[in-house]
């Protein structure tokens, strides 16, 4: 299955987190701690963590379309919550 990762730097990662996976929680399953994540959206998958001083996301989808589709949607709602900060989610796939 194709993936990425993205590595968005932010001292507030574990509320970020918590706040895209409630949020998306609504519509898809998702299961979260303060330090990790996990979201399916039936097509992928985005999985996060806080770390110190970020917020690793890894996404899979079960094909570039997919995966791309997996990418847009955390990507962008993590970037809208955090427009304040002016967060930016830049994929690099593996």
């Amino acid at each position: 299955m194709p993936n990425s990762e993205a590595r968005v730097a932010t001292e507030r990662a574990s509320r970020y987190l918590v706040q895209l996976c409630k949020h998306l929680g609504h519509k898809v399953t998702a299961e979260w701690t303060e330090e990790r994540g996990r979201v399916d959206f039936g097509f992928g998958t985005c999985v996060m963590e806080a770390v110190d001083g970020a917020l690793v996301m890894r996404a899979e989808g079960q094909d570039d379309e997919a995966l791309g589709r997996v990418e847009h949607i955390a990507g962008d709602h993590l970037e809208r919550f955090a427009a304040r900060d002016g967060l930016k989610v830049t994929w690099s796939r593996n």
